[in-house]
Order: structure tokens, then sequence, then C-alpha cells
């Protein structure tokens, strides 16, 4: 119980973060990356081994984020583990900053490991990098992160069927199953299911939880399969911890004016 109140506020100053940087910044995805806030929280502070003072470590596992344009909720978890000073991602998107609208390798921003905008690449990056590791004999695992909007592109399945092919178990797939994209619901826009099947027949261990919950996330990461690779359905609310803008698909990319901003930081307090 301690932990996971340690991790829900965690959770909560990456929100608070978010809000702040994309006010500053006039613009972004605020939904999305208030929705995985939690997943972050979890993975930074509880799961994956890296160390922020040292982001180049060798034995460091790998966060592949797919989902480029929630950049907002990266660059908000990597300064709060002490990545960069917290003062920097009021620069989000500002001319010269190291904090693009998209990650990127080449700006120079500790813990970055892909440079991502145009999505579905990330599995196949991932999935890479997990056959090194398997050929290397290292023990570490590698985790990307994937909208589920983004799994309408083929390119998602084609590494998904090489993951099964080659059974990387040391490779976990997260898909934010927040059921909605920046053109209104998934299965409106582009029907997704059955989802969880269509992993699994592609060879994959599918283990379903609430993305928002981060005692049911810890859960989910402990039953990993250590013979095939593993993809978790994160189901989540785009937006959330402010319930006015919760599931509401008109905030995919949009950021919060001053008044707007101020209202959420006080629901955030209230609610998370």
């Amino acid at each position: 119980m301690k932990e996971a109140l340690f991790l829900i506020k965690k959770a909560r100053e990456i929100r608070k973060s978010v809000i702040l940087s994309l006010n500053a910044a006039g613009s972004g995805h605020l939904g999305g990356s208030l929705g995985l806030a939690d997943v972050f929280s979890v993975l930074y502070f509880h799961e994956m081994k890296h160390k922020p003072e040292q982001p180049d470590w060798l034995d460091r596992e790998r966060l592949i984020l797919s989902i480029g344009h929630v950049a907002p909720v990266l660059y908000a978890t990597l300064a709060e583990s002490g990545y960069f000073d917290k003062e920097e991602l009021l620069t989000l998107r500002k001319l010269g900053t190291r904090l693009q609208g998209h990650p990127g390798r080449d700006h120079g921003l500790p813990g970055v490991e892909l440079s991502a905008g145009s999505l579905g690449q990330g599995l196949g990056v991932a999935v890479g990098i997990a056959l090194m590791d398997q050929h290397e004999k290292k023990d570490k695992r590698t985790f990307c992160i994937m909208g589920d909007g983004e799994l309408q592109e083929g390119s998602v399945w084609e590494a998904a069927m090489s993951a099964g092919h080659y059974k990387l178990h040391n490779i976990i797939g997260i898909v934010d199953r927040n059921n909605v994209q920046i053109d209104g619901k998934t299965e409106d826009v582009m029907s997704l299911e059955p989802l969880a099947d269509k992993w699994r027949s592609f060879g994959w261990h599918v283990l379903e939880c609430n993305g928002n919950d981060v005692e049911e996330l810890i859960q989910a990461f402990a039953h990993k399969s250590d013979e095939k690779p593993t993809l978790i359905l994160a189901h989540t609310k785009m937006g959330c911890g402010i319930p006015e803008i919760e599931n509401d698909y008109t905030w995919h990319g949009k950021a919060p004016n001053g008044e707007e901003m101020e209202r959420f930081l006080g629901m955030l307090v209230k609610n998370r």
C-alpha cells in the first residue's frame, strides 16, 4: 500500500508537469499524456532498471515510446526521475529547445531512446533491440508503448509477427487502450476488436489491466511470460485525472489556457 501511494503521488506530479508544460507551450497533446501518467510512474519508479545519473548505462532497460506525440508525459517523467531539471519542462515546443513536440535522439535530451513521430515504427525498433539482447544473452527487457489508434498501422503487425517468431520473452509491449484517437472512437475510425485475440494469434502472451491503477499495473508486469513476448492492454481514460475532459477526443491535441490550467491543477489535488 505504501508503495502504491508513492506511485500515485509520482503520477500526480507527472500530470501536474504535463499541464504546466502544455500551457507554457500553447500547444501539445494533453489527453493521452494524462492518461499514461500511471503507466510511466510504474515503469520509471518501480519496474525499469535505469540510472538517471548515467543515462547511457549499457545495462539499462529501454523504453521505446512509439506514440511520440505524448512526448509531454515522457519529458515530465524523465524530469521527475532526475534526468534534467524540471524547469526545462516550460521550454516545451520552443524554438531550439531539447523538448520538441516529438522526442528526438538528436536533440540531446538524456533518456530519449527513439526519435518518434511517424506512428507504427516503435515496435519494430523494440524488436531489434530485444533481438540484439537475446543474441548477446543479456538479462534485460525492452518496453514499447503504443497507442491503440496506432495499431491501425500495418508495420505494427509485421513487428508483432517477428517478436512472436523469435519468441522474444524480453520484450513487453504496452497498448494505451483508451478507445479514442484524433478523429473519434477507434471502433468507429477502424475497428480493432477482438484486440487481445489478435495479439495472441501473433504468438504473444496477453494481459489486460486498468492502466490507471498502479497496483493492477504492477501485477501485470509481474506476470510477463518467460517464453514469449508479453503484451499489456492497459485500459486507460484519455485525460485521466481531469473528469471534465476524460475520454473526450477533442482534447487529443489541445493545450489548456490559463484559466483551464488553474482549474485542472485544482482537480488533480481533489481527484488523484
